[in-house]
């Protein structure tokens, strides 16, 4: 078997450095090193000494949980599920907020391994850059390396234990309502263009323009953050530029909820149907139609996976969206 000295060697850096990328110190390493090392963990097939792995594992009584912000009620709703999961484990759940960050996963990732948690939940989206992405598929396979766990919500560069909801028809639930109750001309909030769930539920969205024989020009397709004032500020510039338009999928709640602020403040009488189906889609007026996806649920199975036994093949659980039928849509 590789000792730690053959990936040093192999890798061309000291045996002290080789060490420190592993076992994730957070003194700098530089980016080249860094890969380097990873590469030479996987052509090697290094696995850390079982024993100390053992030893270092029976005390990590404290799990990692990346979000976006967990003042979001979307992440608001997985984070429960998650404590829920890690509580009944006697594990303290470290919550970190990255805002979307990348450079802010990084360094978290890199805390958290310093701090020997036992696992890390990735509850935020996956990125489309492919730099991005390798980047934090890098550090993830470092701390994996030593022992710790990974489970992603959401599509993630990551090979490893997953819970995936059904983003994409979830995008096509959305659009297929509107369709199907007369609707022609719609317009789009989508999220930030950087996030695999935006691009996967807008799939989900033009699998069903193509379905239903309808049109959607990509000017009706507006990008924003998915907050309340995202949504808000996209239904304005939709009024504006696009009078025509009788029905608007938001592809979050908060931002639906930004547009039916909108649309009251502009007198206009437009359809509107959101996705993800938090607690307040119940409660604003008119009420939102909605895609369900189970976000409690979400957290829980993340966190059950992160803490469960390995398997020899990556776990990927598939959750399904479904639409929830409300005041916010109607016929034509």
């Amino acid at each position: 078997m590789a000792t730690l000295a053959d990936v040093a060697r192999h890798a061309g850096v000291s045996t002290a450095t080789a060490s420190r990328i592993i076992n994730g110190s957070p003194k700098p390493v530089a980016d080249a090193l860094r890969a380097r090392v990873l590469a030479a963990v996987a052509e090697l097939k290094y696995v850390p000494n079982a024993h100390a792995q053992m030893l270092a594992r029976s005390h990590r009584s404290a799990v990692g949980v990346i979000v976006h912000d967990v003042s979001d009620p979307y992440f608001a709703e997985i984070t429960r599920g998650l404590q829920r999961v890690a509580e009944a484990d006697g594990r303290l759940a470290i919550i970190c907020n990255s805002y979307r960050q990348p450079d802010r996963e990084l360094e978290y990732i890199d805390l958290l391994h310093a701090h020997q948690v036992a696992a890390i939940v990735i509850a935020g989206s996956g990125y489309l850059d492919a730099t991005t992405a390798a980047r934090l598929d890098d550090r993830l396979r470092a701390f994996e390396a030593t022992g710790g766990r990974i489970a992603v919500i959401g599509r993630h560069e990551h090979t490893g234990d997953a819970v995936l909801p059904e983003n994409e028809e979830g995008g096509f639930l959305a659009a297929a309502h509107l369709f199907e109750l007369g609707h022609a001309s719609i317009a789009v909030i989508a999220g930030p263009t950087a996030l695999t769930t935006t691009f996967d539920r807008l799939a989900g969205v033009r699998r069903a323009v193509r379905k239903y024989r309808q049109k959607l020009p990509k000017e009706r397709i507006v990008h924003s953050d998915f907050t309340r004032d995202g949504g808000f500020a996209a239904t304005e510039r939709i009024l504006a530029e696009f009078p025509e338009v009788t029905a608007i999928a938001a592809l979050n709640d908060s931002m639906a909820v930004g547009a039916l602020a909108a649309l009251r403040e502009a007198g206009r009488r437009v359809a509107v149907i959101g996705f993800d189906d938090m607690p307040i889609a119940r409660d604003v007026t008119p009420s939102l139609t909605s895609v369900r996806l189970p976000l409690t649920e979400l957290g829980e199975r993340a966190m059950r996976l992160a803490l469960g036994e390995a398997g020899d093949e990556p776990r990927v659980e598939h959750i399904p969206a479904s639409l929830v039928r409300r005041e916010s849509t109607w016929a034509r």
